[in-house]
């Protein structure tokens, strides 16, 4: 029989929440819980649905709300049961810097403390968070993680300089290694490959393993693309790397799940967008389903295999 200390499975999670659809907390906690995790969630942000509506209401947590929080855990004892720290979207620089004093806190109770940070900040070149947090996460926030996960846009936010090849990323990688101290850097999608209908992930450790995966973009034919991916991405990578080495392996099942909720989601779509008979595309539309998905998320099937460098 497993003894409480090997099946000890428990994320806190910091990130956004929306009442309805799927992205942050909401996009992280059921896949990470059919996976076998205990999640226990605080929502830097409470909000009727994501940014891509065209109206949005709510609440933005600020430091003091989130020490509170955190204060009561602490107080309860109950800082002892995690195993990993996630954190996602953050909306203001007090909140982000309240982040790294729990981090530290976390560490100093389970010195074996995953934490896996993405980045978000923004992607496809647009910046959506204010402008202050980026030293804050290169500074502060970065050095402090175990495993990152940002896209594209958010490392040449944080290195400061355009990725055009792969001998960019490849530098870049090799910067956060090196001057943060990161140990898995995971570069959850770029757009650095030859075909436009293509995008590429690539993954990196401190022991020198490197590897690249091709994915194929889906809904090319209808220009569609999907909100709360990256959440679901960072959330799959953390749950499969829990006592799996072989990180090459942690990334093709990561990508073989997100593959099919996006599958399932274009499937699931109205008929006349999938006929072409509509060109506009609600947000409601195209609302990830994780939970028709939970099969794919359980037992994911690999086709996508990492390739070494």
């Amino acid at each position: 029989m497993e003894s409480a200390k090997t099946i000890k499975k428990r994320v806190l999670s910091i990130q956004s929440h929306v009442v309805h659809g799927y992205v942050g907390n909401k996009s992280a906690t059921f896949p990470l819980e059919v996976l076998g995790f205990e999640v226990d969630a605080i929502n830097s942000v409470q909000f009727s649905n994501h940014t891509g509506y065209k109206v949005v209401k709510g609440q933005v947590l600020q430091e003091k709300e989130l020490a509170d929080l955190f204060d009561g855990l602490e107080q309860n004892n109950l800082l002892q049961h995690y195993s990993h720290l996630l954190t996602g979207y953050i909306g203001n620089a007090s909140f982000l810097r309240q982040v790294s004093a729990i981090v530290k806190k976390l560490r100093e109770i389970n010195p074996d403390l995953i934490y896996v940070c993405d980045p978000v900040m923004g992607d496809n070149g647009t910046m959506y968070v204010p402008k202050e947090l980026l030293p804050i996460y290169r500074d502060e926030i970065i050095p402090l993680a175990d495993i990152i996960t940002p896209n594209q846009y958010e490392v040449e936010l944080l290195v400061e300089r355009p990725l055009k090849t792969d001998e960019d990323v490849w530098s870049a990688v090799k910067w956060f290694h090196e001057t943060k101290g990161i140990k898995t850097v995971v570069i959850s999608s770029s757009e650095i490959v030859k075909s436009s209908s293509t995008l590429k992930s690539y993954l990196s450790d401190s022991n020198g393993t490197k590897s690249t995966l091709e994915i194929p973009k889906q809904g090319c034919q209808i220009n569609i693309s999907f909100t709360g991916t990256g959440d679901l991405f960072a959330a799959l990578f953390l749950a499969h790397s829990y006592n799996n080495q072989d990180l090459g392996s942690v990334l093709e099942n990561t990508i073989a799940s997100l593959q099919a909720v996006i599958k399932r989601t274009l499937s699931l779509m109205p008929e006349d967008i999938l006929s072409g008979k509509r060109t506009e595309i609600h947000s409601h539309d195209r609302e990830l389903k994780l939970i028709q998905s939970k099969k794919d998320l359980e037992e994911p099937k690999v086709v996508l295999r990492v390739q070494n460098v």
